[in-house]
């Protein structure tokens, strides 16, 4: 069946991803795998309607409306609104770069962050999806994630520096230490020079109460800090799923 209109339209914003955040029309049309031509009326749909903005060089970006049609996301205005207080709290309490995120299938989906004061090297961004192997709150997601879950990310490890993760038992041993006591830590797993710490964020599910998201901080060294920082997530979360679970936030 010949795709249409609106799944190729689709196939074109799908071509942007956390490492192809600009790219040309050819390379859009490559990575949508459709002709030139088709691309280039498609895109010029897209930009009228606001999807796809053009950049001076040519380069074509994710538009402004799509954003704001992402803020409307549940995930985005639920949750966001619910925790904003008590991230700007973990921040003005730590002065660290504080993260939320959520599970968005193998990956961690980072939904906020609020940038630290301490230069340290941090990859994740707003919108951005990092492996859950390699990220303190990635741990924690994936600790409580299905087995079927767990048994793809153990099946594709992949080493991002010299100190992540890459054993499965070793893995598995991590992720039964979070269930145990309550928090998950990384080492320079996802960029060298920073170590995270991070805590599950309980709300109302399916099953009653459920881990919904990972609340994280990081820093450059957990060796003096760590006590502090678990108990001021811990305050922060529990803070969090009291709001969600009560609605507060609506």
């Amino acid at each position: 069946m010949p795709a249409s209109v609106t799944s190729r339209a689709l196939d074109l914003l799908g071509a942007f991803d956390a490492e192809h955040r600009s790219l040309t029309l050819s390379a859009m049309a490559r990575r949508a795998g459709m002709p030139l031509t088709t691309a280039h009326r498609l895109i010029g749909d897209l930009r009228r309607w606001g999807a796809l903005a053009r950049r001076p060089s040519g380069e074509y970006v994710i538009g402004r409306r799509l954003w704001d049609l992402g803020l409307l996301a549940p995930v985005q205005s639920g949750l966001r609104q619910a925790a904003s207080p008590f991230l700007h709290d973990l921040y003005g309490a730590t002065l660290a770069t504080v993260h939320l995120a959520v599970r968005d299938g193998a990956e961690v989906l980072y939904v906020d962050r609020l940038a630290g004061h301490v230069s340290v090297p941090v990859v994740s961004e707003i919108g951005s999806r990092l492996p859950l192997h390699a990220t303190g709150v990635g741990k924690v997601l994936l600790a409580y994630a299905p087995d079927e879950v767990v048994g793809a990310v153990l099946g594709g490890l992949t080493r991002i520096t010299p100190y992540t993760i890459t054993q499965p038992a070793r893995l598995l041993e991590q992720l039964r230490r979070v269930r145990a006591e309550g928090y998950a830590t990384t080492g320079e797993e996802m960029s060298l020079g920073a170590c995270s710490v991070a805590v599950p964020v309980r709300g109302p599910g399916a099953a009653g109460e459920e881990v919904v998201a990972a609340l994280g901080i990081v820093v450059p060294d957990l060796r003096r800090e760590k006590a502090r920082l678990v108990s001021a997530l811990q305050v922060a979360a529990r803070g969090i799923g009291r709001t969600l679970s009560s609605g507060e936030w609506k």
